[in-house]
């Protein structure tokens, strides 16, 4: 009996795709290099198929394209193909272990995001290039400074209100080519800062789920940046099958060193979403500063951090966040604040 192609493995690339093709019972059939032109063409003429590719760059874009023509498409992170690279490592072999990965039954997969969920997860990536530009303009500001024995408070609001107010009286005090050079400098960091400005003015005036965002902005520590991105990234947190199991791929659970019986945790794993993470550990951050004596949590905050450090707290407090927030957005609910009077 004649077996035909039942899933199918892409190696994504920018003009040369590897495709590899298998039967229902596993038979490799083909594994061939084809054009980027071709590729829809080949899908079109396939068969409904299960399709499997790895979660990186473009990879959004061709699996809403592929799923268009019928296709059941599947979107794996990279670190769980890579157990499947039976050799060296080329094109080939990387098509065949997607081609394996694709077809387990307790496979993680990622969920593919909308053309609306991409633009806006682009517009917070250009925002944190922005600030990591912004940061270091103004250590180079400071750098320069410091050589001439000035040295600026710490802070961004801080270096800019001396830039504003205090700067002027030590400006004679330094060379010409130093004031021109320091001129520029905060032109450029001016310059960033309201660009920053107008990204995050963009963010909070597009939501794609205005509603959930609204009811996410509830929950102290979580802002119109942590919502968007929230939203943007997991849209209503249906692929997670619990709040430990979100928090776990955001990577504010311990990473396990177990063998033998004997249990071992460590730091954070540090896994998933970096950027997301990192709101939720600035959302913490900023509900610790700002403790309300009367919520629910504050007694728990207070005695944890008696016996913890304090960035301990924050992380177990981020950690808490998240599971609020995907019980929000998984279940329809709203967050009601509890306090002790």
């Amino acid at each position: 009996m004649n077996e035909h192609i039942a899933v199918v493995g892409v190696d994504l690339a920018k003009n040369v795709f590897q495709i590899c093709g298998a039967s229902h019972s596993g038979k490799r059939l083909l594994n061939k290099k084809i054009s980027r032109a071709k590729l829809l063409s080949f899908f079109a003429n396939l068969p409904c198929c299960l399709v499997g590719m790895e979660a990186c760059s473009s990879a959004h874009y061709w699996a809403r394209e592929i799923r268009k023509l019928g296709h059941d498409v599947k979107l794996i992170p990279p670190q769980f193909v890579k157990p499947y690279v039976k050799s060296n490592k080329n094109d080939a072999a990387d098509a065949d272990a997607i081609c394996e990965a694709v077809t387990r039954p307790t496979m993680r997969f990622v969920t593919i995001k909308s053309e609306e969920q991409q633009a806006l997860l682009l517009l917070h990536r250009d925002r944190k290039g922005l600030v990591g530009e912004r940061s270091a303009i103004a250590n180079r500001l400071r750098a320069s400074l410091a050589e001439f024995g000035l040295i600026i408070p710490v802070g961004m609001h801080k270096l800019q209100a001396w830039l504003r107010h205090d700067y002027g009286s030590y400006e004679n005090l330094l060379p010409v080519m130093m004031r021109l050079h320091l001129q520029r400098l905060a032109s450029r960091l001016a310059q960033v800062d309201r660009q920053i400005r107008e990204i995050e003015q963009a963010i909070k005036q597009y939501n794609p789920d205005i509603e959930m965002t609204k009811r996410l902005q509830e929950v102290p520590g979580i802002g119109p940046l942590t919502a968007s991105a929230l939203v943007a990234t997991i849209k209503d947190g249906s692929s997670f099958k619990s709040g430990r199991e979100f928090a776990a791929w955001l990577g504010l659970v311990p990473r396990q060193h177990s063998s033998g019986g004997k249990d071992r945790l460590l730091g954070i794993s540090k896994r998933g979403d970096t950027y997301l993470r990192t709101l939720f550990i600035h959302g913490a951050r900023a509900v610790l500063k700002h403790m309300n004596p009367k919520r629910a949590m504050t007694p728990w905050l207070k005695e944890l951090i008696g016996r913890r450090h304090r960035n301990v707290v924050i992380v177990a407090l981020a950690n808490k966040l998240s599971r609020i927030a995907w019980a929000l957005m998984s279940k329809g609910e709203r967050y009601e604040e509890q306090y002790n009077f």
